[in-house]
């Protein structure tokens, strides 16, 4: 393999495909941790919302905040009502 790495090697052979696939993975990342941090704030978690707003984990972690996490929290408000 040459210098550089993979990314460099498909980049250089593949310019628009490797456009295509950032775009995606980009458009993927910005929707999930929209839809975290609104949801962060809404529950006013202000641990969560910097880690959510620092950590870039293609969307995994904000995937886990709203199917698992915020879930726990709005269950024990509701047995509270």
């Amino acid at each position: 393999m040459q210098p550089g790495g993979f990314f460099d090697q498909f980049y250089q052979q593949n310019p628009g495909l490797f456009s295509v696939v950032f775009i995606i993975i980009l458009a993927w990342t910005l929707y999930w941790k929209g839809m975290a941090l609104w949801k962060v704030a809404k529950l006013d978690k202000q641990g969560w919302f910097i880690a959510l707003l620092i950590l870039n984990t293609l969307g995994i972690l904000e995937i886990l905040y709203i199917f698992v996490f915020s879930k726990k929290h709005g269950e024990e408000k509701q047995i509270g009502v």
